[in-house]
């Protein structure tokens, strides 16, 4: 039979599993519902000019990042922006990217405007890549909006996850990469 001792060490390391599976879990509020089984697969920081910008965490099913199944790309401001700006920038982004289609931009800016909030320091917003493709945006605990356009999503998405990232090593913390 074994020891009282050999008992509370089993339990305790049990308990220990436990807690870490639940910690891994997404806490990425109702956009999880987009998201089955969500944990976390990176995380990272953006400083551009020696200023912090935001904190991104990356959360996909069982922690595995595939970019065309569901995924949620969170990010948490460290700079107030205006939601014009953060729609701004985006579309430059996407152009840089390669998209090529001005009215198509310009149309998806207008659509990023409408959504995106201003942001001060503590803000998060959540991008969630759907099943179906479309991009929802989620702050504070409820939904701000969708673009139903499984290109917006594409490009959107690619500006922190898409090889031709800005920030490739920002990118690599986010989707996991091993150096």
């Amino acid at each position: 039979m074994p020891g009282p001792i050999r008992i509370v060490a089993v339990v305790a390391v049990v308990a220990a599993l436990l807690l870490a599976s639940v910690s891994a879990r997404a806490d990425i509020g109702p956009a999880a519902r987009l998201v089955p089984a969500a944990e976390l697969v990176g995380k990272g920081r953006l400083t551009f000019l020696g200023f912090t910008v935001f904190d991104a965490e990356l959360y996909a099913p069982q922690g595995d990042y595939e970019a065309g199944r569901p995924f949620a790309l969170r990010l948490t401001y460290l700079r107030a922006f205006s939601g014009a700006a953060i729609a701004r920038r985006s579309a430059e982004e996407m152009r840089r990217q390669g998209t090529r289609d001005e009215a198509r931009l310009a149309d998806w800016e207008r659509q990023m405007r409408a959504i995106f909030p201003d942001v001060a320091p503590g803000t998060s917003i959540t991008g969630v890549r759907t099943a179906e493709g479309h991009a929802v945006f989620y702050a504070g605990g409820r939904r701000l909006g969708a673009i139903r356009d499984a290109e917006f999503a594409r490009r959107f998405f690619a500006i922190w996850l898409g090889p031709d990232s800005r920030e490739p090593a920002l990118r690599a913390r986010l989707v996991g990469a091993r150096s």
